[in-house]
Protein backbone atom coordinates (compact mmCIF):
# COMPACT_ATOMS: atom_id res chain seq x y z
CA UNK A 1 0.00 0.00 0.00
CA UNK A 2 1.59 3.23 -0.92
CA UNK A 3 2.31 6.07 1.87
CA UNK A 4 0.40 8.67 2.43
CA UNK A 5 -3.09 8.02 2.98
CA UNK A 6 -5.92 10.97 2.47
CA UNK A 7 -9.06 9.02 3.11
CA UNK A 8 -10.59 6.59 5.40
CA UNK A 9 -13.99 5.19 5.13
CA UNK A 10 -16.25 3.62 7.79
CA UNK A 11 -18.85 1.34 6.66
CA UNK A 12 -21.92 -0.17 9.06
CA UNK A 13 -21.03 -3.91 9.31
CA UNK A 14 -24.30 -6.15 8.03
CA UNK A 15 -26.61 -6.70 11.32
CA UNK A 16 -24.29 -5.87 13.81
CA UNK A 17 -24.79 -2.63 15.87
CA UNK A 18 -22.36 -0.79 16.96
CA UNK A 19 -20.12 -2.76 14.72
CA UNK A 20 -18.24 -1.31 10.96
CA UNK A 21 -15.43 -1.86 9.00
CA UNK A 22 -13.05 0.77 8.00
CA UNK A 23 -11.30 0.70 4.62
CA UNK A 24 -8.01 2.49 4.14
CA UNK A 25 -6.29 1.38 0.75
CA UNK A 26 -5.96 -1.94 0.46
CA UNK A 27 -6.41 -2.20 4.47
CA UNK A 28 -10.00 -3.25 5.78
CA UNK A 29 -10.49 -3.66 9.38
CA UNK A 30 -13.25 -4.25 11.82
CA UNK A 31 -14.04 -1.37 13.93
CA UNK A 32 -16.30 -0.06 17.06
CA UNK A 33 -18.81 3.07 16.49
CA UNK A 34 -22.13 4.18 18.12
CA UNK A 35 -23.83 1.35 20.45
CA UNK A 36 -27.30 3.12 18.32
CA UNK A 37 -25.55 3.32 15.43
CA UNK A 38 -24.93 6.33 13.05
CA UNK A 39 -26.64 9.96 12.89
CA UNK A 40 -27.33 12.73 10.12
CA UNK A 41 -27.73 14.79 13.14
CA UNK A 42 -25.86 13.74 16.31
CA UNK A 43 -26.74 14.46 19.77
CA UNK A 44 -24.61 14.34 23.17
CA UNK A 45 -25.04 11.67 24.67
CA UNK A 46 -27.23 9.48 21.94
CA UNK A 47 -24.67 6.94 21.65
CA UNK A 48 -24.40 7.56 17.76
CA UNK A 49 -21.41 7.85 15.42
CA UNK A 50 -22.19 11.13 13.41
CA UNK A 51 -22.06 10.24 9.74
CA UNK A 52 -20.46 12.87 7.51
CA UNK A 53 -16.39 13.62 6.80
CA UNK A 54 -14.32 14.82 9.21
CA UNK A 55 -10.92 15.58 9.09
CA UNK A 56 -8.14 14.20 11.34
CA UNK A 57 -6.64 16.81 13.15
CA UNK A 58 -4.45 15.63 16.01
CA UNK A 59 -3.01 12.06 17.50
CA UNK A 60 -2.29 12.29 21.43
CA UNK A 61 -0.72 9.64 22.70
CA UNK A 62 0.11 7.95 26.06
CA UNK A 63 3.58 7.19 27.30
CA UNK A 64 2.54 3.93 27.76
CA UNK A 65 1.63 3.51 24.11
CA UNK A 66 4.44 2.20 21.75
CA UNK A 67 5.95 5.11 19.78
CA UNK A 68 4.12 5.33 16.06
CA UNK A 69 5.40 7.35 13.42
CA UNK A 70 2.42 9.72 11.91
CA UNK A 71 2.39 12.78 9.99
CA UNK A 72 -0.26 14.30 12.59
CA UNK A 73 0.92 16.66 15.08
CA UNK A 74 1.21 14.52 18.05
CA UNK A 75 0.46 15.42 21.71
CA UNK A 76 1.63 13.79 24.79
CA UNK A 77 -1.35 13.08 26.98
CA UNK A 78 -1.08 14.61 30.54
CA UNK A 79 -2.52 13.17 33.88
CA UNK A 80 -4.29 16.30 33.85
CA UNK A 81 -5.92 16.27 30.75
CA UNK A 82 -9.53 16.01 29.56
CA UNK A 83 -12.04 17.16 26.98
CA UNK A 84 -15.44 19.17 28.08
CA UNK A 85 -17.74 17.12 27.39
CA UNK A 86 -21.14 19.86 29.21
CA UNK A 87 -23.04 21.62 26.08
CA UNK A 88 -23.88 24.28 29.04
CA UNK A 89 -19.81 25.14 29.43
CA UNK A 90 -18.42 27.47 27.72
CA UNK A 91 -15.44 24.99 26.89
CA UNK A 92 -17.67 22.52 25.33
CA UNK A 93 -16.23 19.90 22.99
CA UNK A 94 -12.72 21.36 23.91
CA UNK A 95 -9.29 20.06 25.71
CA UNK A 96 -9.65 21.34 28.94
CA UNK A 97 -7.07 20.70 32.62
CA UNK A 98 -8.58 18.43 35.08
CA UNK A 99 -10.07 19.07 37.48
CA UNK A 100 -12.57 21.15 35.70
CA UNK A 101 -16.02 21.85 37.16
CA UNK A 102 -18.12 21.27 33.77
CA UNK A 103 -18.70 17.66 32.76
CA UNK A 104 -15.78 16.05 30.82
CA UNK A 105 -14.06 13.13 29.70
CA UNK A 106 -10.74 12.17 31.49
CA UNK A 107 -8.08 11.30 28.61
CA UNK A 108 -5.64 9.55 31.03
CA UNK A 109 -7.50 6.72 31.41
CA UNK A 110 -6.75 3.39 32.98
CA UNK A 111 -8.62 0.89 30.46
CA UNK A 112 -6.46 2.37 27.65
CA UNK A 113 -8.67 3.42 25.36
CA UNK A 114 -7.28 6.36 24.76
CA UNK A 115 -3.61 5.84 24.56
CA UNK A 116 -4.26 6.48 21.05
CA UNK A 117 -6.38 8.80 20.41
CA UNK A 118 -7.00 11.37 17.12
CA UNK A 119 -9.02 14.37 17.28
CA UNK A 120 -11.45 14.94 14.44
CA UNK A 121 -13.09 18.04 13.48
CA UNK A 122 -16.57 16.73 14.37
CA UNK A 123 -18.28 20.27 15.77
CA UNK A 124 -15.31 21.96 16.04
CA UNK A 125 -16.06 25.29 13.52
CA UNK A 126 -18.57 26.05 14.26
CA UNK A 127 -19.22 24.43 17.71
CA UNK A 128 -22.96 23.75 17.74
CA UNK A 129 -23.68 22.82 22.26
CA UNK A 130 -25.11 19.47 22.01
CA UNK A 131 -24.45 18.33 18.71
CA UNK A 132 -21.51 16.06 19.97
CA UNK A 133 -18.38 16.09 21.87
CA UNK A 134 -15.49 14.27 22.28
CA UNK A 135 -16.00 12.58 18.68
CA UNK A 136 -12.33 10.42 17.97
CA UNK A 137 -10.68 7.95 16.87
CA UNK A 138 -8.97 5.73 19.40
CA UNK A 139 -8.72 2.09 20.53
CA UNK A 140 -11.59 -0.86 20.82
CA UNK A 141 -12.27 -2.63 23.85
CA UNK A 142 -11.83 -6.55 23.48
CA UNK A 143 -14.58 -7.52 21.18
CA UNK A 144 -15.24 -4.08 19.73
CA UNK A 145 -18.36 -3.53 22.00
CA UNK A 146 -20.03 -0.49 20.70
CA UNK A 147 -18.91 3.37 21.94
CA UNK A 148 -19.97 6.68 22.95
CA UNK A 149 -20.08 7.65 19.36
CA UNK A 150 -16.47 7.59 18.33
CA UNK A 151 -14.67 4.91 15.67
CA UNK A 152 -12.62 2.69 17.77
CA UNK A 153 -9.70 0.35 16.11
CA UNK A 154 -8.41 -2.91 17.43
CA UNK A 155 -4.78 -1.34 18.72
CA UNK A 156 -1.94 -3.02 16.67
CA UNK A 157 -4.80 -2.21 13.56
CA UNK A 158 -4.36 1.43 14.76
CA UNK A 159 -0.33 1.03 14.87
CA UNK A 160 -0.29 -0.35 11.24
CA UNK A 161 -2.69 2.47 9.84
CA UNK A 162 -1.45 5.81 11.77
CA UNK A 163 2.20 5.60 9.97
CA UNK A 164 0.67 5.43 6.33
CA UNK A 165 -2.08 8.58 6.91
CA UNK A 166 -1.02 11.70 5.20
CA UNK A 167 -1.47 15.07 6.93
CA UNK A 168 -4.95 16.63 6.26
CA UNK A 169 -6.79 13.41 5.98
CA UNK A 170 -10.29 12.92 6.83
CA UNK A 171 -12.39 10.04 7.89
CA UNK A 172 -15.67 9.53 5.79
CA UNK A 173 -18.03 7.89 7.99
CA UNK A 174 -21.64 6.38 7.22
Amino acid sequence: MALGLRTLRVRPAPLAPGRAILLAGGLRLDCAVGVRGFAAAKREGDGRTPRGAFRLLDLWHRDRAPKVACALSAKAIRADDGWCDDPGHRAYNRPVRLPFAGGHEALAREDGVYDLLVTLDHNRRPRVRGAGSAIFFHLARPGYPGTAGCVALAGADMRRLLPRLARGARIVIG
